[in-house]
């Protein structure tokens, strides 16, 4: 299995940054690439950016330009520079693993909550 624990996350003015961090624990060979969800009130859950073993990253066009994944292999670390933030922004953010053998949605840290206030 695989544990994830999150940091980061709080309360910026629109326009300020913030920066999330995951550690991931456990079965790290069976991820394929880390990621970070979020579910904003009343809507669903998306995939914000995620980043494979190798560094490739995938953004969600809400947030390109404005956020970056990156990774610390050594540290089994994934980190979410957010910059620019807008009140849209605002949600309960999730790190999230990508099995090789069930893709998303089996493991999730806690869940943060990121608030941009106007």
């Amino acid at each position: 299995q695989v544990q994830l624990v999150e940091s980061g996350g709080g309360l910026v003015q629109a326009g300020g940054s913030l920066r999330l961090s995951c550690a991931a624990s456990g079965s790290i060979f069976s991820i394929s690439a880390l990621g970070w969800f979020r579910r904003a009130p009343g809507k669903q859950r998306e995939l914000v950016a995620s980043i494979t073993g190798g560094g490739s990253t995938d953004y969600a066009d809400s947030v390109k330009g404005r956020f970056t994944i990156s990774r610390d292999n050594a540290r089994n670390t994934v980190y979410l520079q957010m910059n620019s933030l807008k009140p849209e922004d605002t949600a309960v953010y999730y790190c999230a693993a990508k099995l090789w053998t069930t893709g998303w949605g089996d493991t999730w840290g806690q869940g943060t909550q990121v608030t941009v206030s106007a």
